[in-house]
């Protein structure tokens, strides 16, 4: 089967960002009318199709026959746990608040099952480059718990001297003891979960974590040596204003960390109805997001991070910084990336696998996800076949995500694309298409020139462009 996010074409390399050097004029509008104009849904783009068009239902033999059928090359793994301590009122993942311990002790066995079953499907000692633990809180999971996880992903799996591996943590949940387990298990990178240092707006957001908390966590994560360190930022919260959120990147900065991703919040509540928790507190309009993004991107290249794609910062160094400079840059589930893996195995519920011309996808519901495993099967719930344009329109829009460009406009559709080129937010470059300077915070909508799939009765279940 064809590769569902095939190499670029022979030739083609990737270069950073044009925009940076362009200037920011927009042509035809101010900014508050242009942003009106745009304000519009689109896909964040981690796959194309986008995961609503994941409308095939697999059958147990074919699922089987995918993995089976997997070459001999490394693989990245995704492990989602679903489980979180107290629900973050802006929390947008598939995730559920457990007070006890019971639900994660009868998970672990079922997920260490669920990679066993795979794991006797694959090519015996596949090579992993990438691990990372998502969820939901990974570190929910006592380190006994995690030890077998990771066991059983050795097992599985060839980890290399290179392979990254990574957690994202709930700084409430994490202290010294903790973070010298991961340092022994062999954890490379660890993602903190922050959103905001403002008192008030973590009051509102119901995620109180003090400063000096996640600082003394930094402090330990680097006594064990694990230097590569992720902070979650997130723009477009109640009570935030841009000198707020200016304040919280500053003293993010002071934390030093490698990499930053700053999120826009994504208000959904026909999906997540405990966000309508956060409107009473007053949600900022698009002018204020807008101008909260722009505080934040300011104060990080003062800083010295360099702006990486649509929503992460990095410093000199790190291993994003290095991919995008050499244009080795990549866009999967996780979002932006250095890892070169073209397959990526999901286990837990709502994980998605990106497999040789097809997407697959675990239930997200946990009743069903345990009931599929005990019975021994793999519990997918649907999926996508990528046809040949699915595969070219993916590498197009793989490409705008990650550079801003496309060196060939020819797929996109025209009366959307002039659009943006007659508003100062796109320019023709011979026959492709970049986005300027102005245009970068428009960039997905950008790609969505390239979406075959882009409809506004799909996609308005997605979260603003802008």
């Amino acid at each position: 089967m064809p590769d569902p996010m095939p190499d670029r074409p022979a030739g083609r390399t990737r270069a950073p960002w044009p925009w940076r050097r362009q200037g920011c004029i927009l042509v035809s509008m101010d900014l508050p009318a242009l942003l009106a104009k745009y304000d519009r849904p689109a896909p964040r783009y981690t796959s194309y199709p986008p995961a609503p068009f994941f409308r095939d239902a697999p059958t147990q033999e074919q699922a089987a026959a995918r993995l089976a059928a997997l070459p001999d090359a490394p693989v990245s793994v995704y492990v989602h746990v679903p489980f979180c301590r107290g629900l973050c009122l802006y929390c947008g993942c598939h995730t559920q608040a457990v007070r006890g311990d019971g639900p994660v002790a009868r998970f672990v066995p079922l997920l260490i099952r669920e990679i066993e079953r795979v794991a006797a499907l694959v090519p015996r000692g596949l090579p992993v480059s990438h691990i990372h633990l998502g969820g939901g809180t990974p570190n929910i999971l006592p380190l006994p718990a995690l030890a077998q996880v990771m066991a059983a992903l050795q097992s599985a799996f060839t980890r290399q001297g290179d392979t990254t591996v990574a957690m994202e943590c709930d700084p409430r949940l994490l202290d010294a003891a903790y973070i010298r387990g991961l340092a022994r298990l062999g954890f490379t990178r660890v993602s903190l979960g922050v959103q905001d240092f403002n008192t008030q707006v973590q009051a509102a957001t119901g995620r109180v974590q003090p400063f000096a908390m996640v600082q003394d966590q930094v402090r330990a994560l680097r006594m064990e040596t694990i230097e590569a360190i992720n902070v979650d930022l997130m723009v477009g919260l109640p009570g935030q204003t841009p000198d707020s959120v200016a304040a919280t990147a500053h003293r993010a900065a002071d934390l030093a960390p490698s990499r930053l991703a700053v999120f826009a919040y994504a208000h959904v509540p026909w999906m997540k109805r405990h966000q309508k928790l956060l409107e009473p507190h007053g949600l900022p309009g698009r002018e204020a997001r807008f101008a909260m993004a722009r505080a934040v991107e300011a104060v990080l290249a003062e800083r010295g991070y360099t702006p990486i794609g649509i929503d992460h910062f990095a410093a000199p160094g790190d291993a994003l910084h290095a991919a995008f400079r050499a244009g080795r840059m990549r866009r999967n589930f996780q979002g932006y990336t250095e890892d070169a893996a073209r397959v990526l195995l999901g286990f837990g519920p709502s994980a998605i696998s990106a497999l040789p011309g097809a997407y697959q996808q675990n239930t997200p519901d946990m009743a069903s996800w345990a009931r599929a495993v005990e019975g021994g099967d793999l519990p997918v719930a649907r999926g996508c076949v990528l046809h040949p344009e699915d595969q070219t329109r993916a590498a197009v829009i793989e490409e705008v995500m990650c550079t801003g460009a496309a060196v060939d406009a020819g797929l996109a559709h025209a009366a959307r694309l002039e659009e943006l080129v007659a508003d100062g937010l796109a320019a023709r470059v011979g026959a492709g298409v970049r986005v300027t300077q102005a245009g970068r915070p428009f960039t997905r909508l950008l790609a969505a020139c390239f979406d075959a799939y882009y409809a506004p009765e799909v996609t308005a279940r997605h979260a603003k462009a802008v």
